[in-house]
């Protein structure tokens, strides 16, 4: 029997989740309720998504040269993103389909790739310094990134009374409480 793990994906299940539970707390939002602000200096929802999306395509198409970017709204992901302007607020679909399309180069990797892939190491050129990073290290790095985005928008919903995103129901088993 081969038991050789094919790719990685496996070990990364729970954000797909996490990312189709953001997309439809975000589907579901007004124009006005996308430009919630955590605080009047701080992105509205509608930036924090939208970077949380760029942030992938950028790693993962501009840095490590995986196909794509051209599938999603940033189409150069070495250039500005959404959140860098913010006269340009997006609307909920915007953000929905900026999520899904950016997620599929995501699911693409993962499915790709095999552990014995995950230490190959890439350059990165940024304030006159080369910088070395590996596939794990960038999955790491967007996993994270994705979940630090992923609490502030709930927590801006939240502060705004209005329902957080479930980001972990359904990762494991449940039960009913016995009385």
């Amino acid at each position: 029997m081969n038991t050789k793990l094919q790719n990685v994906a496996p070990f990364y299940e729970g954000w797909r989740l996490t990312n189709e539970r953001l997309a439809q707390t975000i589907g579901a939002l007004s124009s006005e309720q996308v430009g919630l602000r955590p605080a009047p200096h701080l992105w509205p929802i509608w930036a924090t998504a939208a970077h949380l999306a760029g942030g992938r395509v950028y790693w993962l198409c501009h840095v490590l040269g995986e196909p794509g970017a051209e599938t999603t709204p940033f189409t150069d992901p070495a250039g500005d993103g959404w959140e860098d302007d913010p006269d340009h607020p997006r609307d909920a679909s915007e953000l929905v389909f900026a999520l899904e399309s950016s997620w599929r180069i995501v699911e693409h990797c993962l499915d790709q790739w095999t552990p014995e892939m995950l230490q190959v190491e890439f350059q990165r050129e940024r304030d006159g310094q080369k910088q070395f990073h590996t596939r794990q290290s960038v999955l790491m790095r967007l996993l994270t990134h994705d979940a630090c985005h992923a609490g502030e928008i709930s927590q801006t919903l939240g502060m705004h009374g209005l329902e957080e995103p479930d980001l972990w129901t359904g990762r494991g088993r449940t039960l009913p409480a016995q009385s």
